[in-house]
């Protein structure tokens, strides 16, 4: 290998990773270090940097980026020096990122008719991932309800990958990107993890669309937030949604998705009926009374155990 490029190679599970460059041993010319997925974890490793920074590159100590893992994955480590002859000897701190997990539920809280069996795993709508090749950005992920570029900044969105790893077990989701152009792949559906699009080929996505499958998908709704170049926002709602521009060539700079379960209320009881008072003829006295009663069940409601994933 070059002596002025130095590399090395990370496994990382599932999660959060904050990469830190704390200091180098040349001060005047500090090694640029670059962090990228090997080929195979390219879709499942993000590098998250500012919006005006270069994409898994840092450039001086002091300065960090953001990896996020959705499944276990390959990093690479680039240190490169920084003028011919210069040291690439660099101090660089990987640490894992936590939100901390939710207190459990009190085990004797009741559960609401409406909601769903707590003996099945409807799955967790919160773990929907989308990640999108942003111009500028590179890669980057959020969570549902999220905009990617969008109002504040908007970007040419070039592809998507949607990830759920936690998704109900009777719903299934796959989704297309069009382009002004006819691309290979182009308006073909992929399932849940494939990416859909370009990187680095400033093809900007012109059309999305995204379904809802499987024996539950008419219990979900999906809900889209998307922004073309030169249209006002647009959202739509329903299994299967289809958007793009006035023209259909209007790139897209801005969406955000959410899926949603939908409710179904319960239909409202009917008044009970005052119960007419019948007259009762006298019981002769040589016959003992005889005693009909009504037998009411109560099913009582059992108690959902909620516990903390």
């Amino acid at each position: 290998m070059n002596e002025q490029i130095q590399q090395k190679t990370i496994d990382l599970a599932r999660g959060l990773f904050l990469v830190r460059y704390n200091g180098a041993e040349d001060k005047t010319s500090p090694p640029v270090v670059r962090v990228y997925a090997d080929r195979a974890s390219a879709n499942n490793c993000n590098i998250i940097t500012g919006p005006d920074g270069a994409n898994g590159t840092l450039f001086a100590p002091e300065t960090a980026l953001v990896v996020s893992v959705a499944r276990p994955s390959r990093l690479i480590v680039e240190v490169t020096a920084g003028r011919a002859g210069a040291s690439t000897a660099a101090n660089i701190k990987i640490e894992p990122l936590t939100q901390g997990q939710p207190a459990a539920q009190p085990a004797s809280q009741p559960f609401d008719t409406d909601e769903p069996d707590p003996g099945l795993d409807r799955g967790e709508l919160s773990d929907l991932k989308l990640l999108a090749h942003v111009a500028g950005l590179g890669d980057v992920t959020v969570g549902p309800n999220t905009w990617i570029a969008g109002p504040a900044a908007p970007a040419r969105i070039e592809g998507i990958s949607l990830d759920w790893p936690n998704k109900p077990y009777d719903l299934n989701l796959q989704y297309a990107v069009k382009f002004a152009r006819p691309q290979r792949g182009d308006n073909q559906f992929v399932p849940l993890g494939t990416f859909a699009g370009t990187r680095g080929r400033a093809l900007a996505i012109t059309g999305f669309s995204l379904e809802a499958t499987g024996p539950g998908a008419d219990r979900y709704t999906i809900a889209a937030e998307t922004i073309f170049l030169g249209a006002p926002a647009l959202r739509v709602t329903g299994n299967r949604i289809v958007v793009a521009g006035p023209s259909g060539r209007e790139p897209l700079v801005g969406l955000k998705l959410s899926v949603e379960e939908q409710r179904v209320q319960a239909a409202p009881l009917a008044p009970r009926q005052p119960r007419r008072a019948e007259p009762v003829a006298p019981m002769p006295r040589q016959e003992a009374p005889r005693l009909e009663g009504r037998v009411r069940v109560f099913r009582s409601r059992q108690s959902a155990v909620k516990t903390a994933g």
